[in-house]
């Protein structure tokens, strides 16, 4: 019998290649933080005090994604007979396990840098989003990075993190016990249940600075962290008020002088909108242009890339040019949510992409009920977020890339057509609804605008493959469509509203940087529409009621946005939003909602994005951001948004 001393030892000898994926585990997450930092650095005080608190919080969250990261090694580990691990081929399988491992690690250390780079934040709930469409997010990182060089260096340093290696992960086993070695699994088991409940992805956010937050997270906890959160439920993880409460002092903040209740019940949101001027059914077609700052637009008080959309900037001047526009949040599918239904942000997922979404009351059923012919028209194919189904069963009928022959495409990559080519499909869908005499209503949803900013040569001036020469080409197309829709019958009887789905960029140094929220709205329709410039607070879901109010629309409406035009002065405000945080701009401030924590209230810099806290809170935006928020989640999840909403 082999003494007792002697098991310790021989655990040591089994498991210690446990601890050399520890050491490059959490060497190669310090070295990914150290990068960040040094990119991130003129937003990130030179402060010692917090350099510390992201490298300090950052190695425990790092140990705690070590522990789970760890598991397969572990139970290889254990479950390997010592004869079959000491063997020449026990052992090579062995290592090749720890290969994958190694360049695991590499590989995920490098695509955090990357998206990084790409969106300013640590693995969130746009990777969990992307994961689902593997198509689209391979295909758009192969078009634009040198994978196959990237992948090579990756590997080159996973044979020598191996070689380095050689000597410790050696096998060595002097008798350690099946018995002995569940023990040290047992312990590992009990410490990844302590980790599970005792730390979540929220407690690194004690900074004012959200980048020291995010550099103090990691990023593979941080991609389960939102993976688990797909889907909030309000009411379990946000303040609240009675639901009572909370709908009657909706119905108060909904009503409006064009405004009447249809229904004495205080979830019932029905009103009668009443026109105050003759109805036009002139033709709309509303752009949501992917990724388009306010920032790119001169006319706007923010702009900060001068020159580069002159086009843009010149239509400002002939247009209804909207200077305080904000969007709902930061991914495409916020932006179609805000226009095709004009309901606030839920927590979690987009509606676009959440199940029972359909038969929702939306800006298609009013135009619909008007005779027009409603359709949304993206350049891609609608079966990514989901669109294609969202659209085609809330009032559109939903057109893709699939309608457009390959030979009238000048220029495409994995997200879509060239803008150009989407426009002239629309063009084509336009005049067959003239021939048939019907107005039409199309919502188009532009590509080009998004990486890997590719577009047909010869069009713009800067080279493609970069951001700006995207946003070049993007003026360059919108210009180019109207110059040709301007030679069509239904050009004069037409109103164009053009607009974005969200900003390019949505980090900074607060965690909802109302800079990085600033979108453009221009409406364009020279013989109905005079030029003109409105400076008041707006928000997206404002769009579709402001669009009816203007075509002198009476309608039946259960929409939360405002026609601008009819709204008294003061009560406008904005929803800006994360998947987890949600804000509430009004006036001067900005109210927001985090799970698990109170409602705090900051005063925004709107032209950098940066917030300070408030001493005192006001109590009345505090609750109307609570009303406005619960009541969304609480409607749609009881099935209250739909046509025909249930008995409750």
């Amino acid at each position: 019998m082999r003494p007792a001393s002697s098991v310790p030892g021989a655990l040591r000898q089994r498991f210690r290649p446990l601890v050399w994926f520890g050491v490059l585990f959490v060497s190669v997450a310090f070295l990914v933080r150290l990068i960040l930092l040094i990119k991130t650095r003129h937003d990130v005080p030179p402060d010692l005090g917090q350099y510390l608190y992201l490298f300090l919080v950052g190695f425990g969250y790092d140990l705690v994604t070590y522990i789970y990261f760890a598991w397969p090694l572990l139970l290889a580990l254990w479950l390997l007979p010592r004869r079959a691990y000491l063997s020449r081929w026990g052992h090579r399988i062995f290592l090749g396990l720890c290969f994958v491992l190694a360049f695991a690690v590499l590989y995920l250390g490098a695509a955090e840098l990357v998206f990084w780079g790409e969106f300013s934040a640590r693995f969130n709930f746009i990777a969990v989003d992307y994961l689902v469409y593997t198509h689209e997010v391979v295909g758009n990182i192969r078009e634009s990075y040198p994978i196959g060089t990237w992948s090579t260096l990756l590997l080159a340093g996973t044979l020598l993190v191996m070689f380095l290696s050689r000597r410790v992960l050696a096998a060595r086993d002097d008798g350690s016990r099946f018995l002995a070695r569940m023990g040290v699994v047992g312990v590992w088991l009990v410490l990844t249940v302590a980790v599970s409940f005792a730390v979540t992805g929220s407690m690194k956010d004690r900074s004012s600075n959200n980048y020291v937050n995010e550099l103090a997270g990691n990023g593979i906890y941080q991609f389960f962290a939102a993976f688990r959160e797909n889907e909030l439920d309000y009411a379990k993880y946000y303040p609240t008020l009675p639901d009572k409460e909370a709908f009657a002092n909706l119905r108060s903040l909904l009503k409006t002088p064009d405004a009447t209740y249809t229904s004495d019940d205080p979830m019932n949101l029905t009103r009668n909108i009443v026109a105050d001027r003759p109805e036009r059914k002139l033709n709309v077609v509303l752009i949501s242009v992917e990724s388009l700052s306010g920032d790119y637009v001169e006319g706007l008080d923010v702009s900060k890339h001068k020159h580069l959309m002159p086009n843009l900037d010149a239509l400002a001047s002939k247009s209804l040019f909207f200077t305080q526009l904000y969007a709902n949040g930061t991914r495409t599918v916020r932006g179609l949510e805000a226009l095709a239904l004009s309901v606030p942000p839920t927590p979690g997922e987009s509606i676009v992409k959440r199940p029972d979404n359909e038969n929702l009351w939306s800006l298609a059923d009013v135009f619909n009920a008007k005779g027009y012919e409603s359709e949304f028209v993206y350049g891609g194919y609608g079966y990514f977020d989901n669109m294609n189904h969202f659209f085609s069963t809330n009032g559109y009928n939903a057109v893709d890339r699939g309608a457009i022959d390959d030979k009238d495409i000048h220029a495409e990559n994995v997200w879509g057509v060239a803008d150009e080519d989407l426009y002239t499909l629309v063009m084509k869908r336009m005049d067959d609804a003239y021939a048939k005499g019907k107005p039409y209503f199309a919502h188009v949803m532009t590509t080009s605008n998004h990486r890997p900013f590719t577009f047909p040569e010869g069009r713009v001036s800067l080279p493609q493959g970069s951001r700006r020469a995207a946003v070049q080409y993007t003026d360059w197309a919108i210009a180019d469509f109207l110059k040709r829709a301007s030679t069509k019958p239904w050009f004069d009887d037409t109103i164009f509203v053009i607009t974005a789905d969200h900003c390019a960029t949505s980090a900074g140094k607060t965690s909802l940087p109302v800079d990085r929220y600033h979108i453009p709205l221009l409406i364009y329709s020279p013989k109905h529409v005079p030029a003109g410039r409105v400076d008041r607070l707006m928000s997206q879901i404002d769009i579709p009621p402001t669009l009816l109010g203007m075509l002198g629309f009476s309608y039946t409406s259960r929409f939360y946005g405002y026609d601008l035009f009819r709204l008294e002065p003061g009560r406008e405000r904005a929803f800006l939003s994360t998947y987890q945080e949600l804000g509430y701009l009004h006036g001067d401030r900005l109210t927001s909602l985090v799970p698990r924590q109170p409602v705090k209230e900051m005063l925004p810099q709107k032209s950098t994005g940066d917030a300070v806290p408030v001493e005192k809170m006001d109590p009345v935006d505090a609750k109307d951001a609570i009303t406005y928020y619960q009541t969304a989640a609480y409607l749609f999840t009881h099935g209250l948004m739909k046509r025909t909403a249930p008995a409750h």
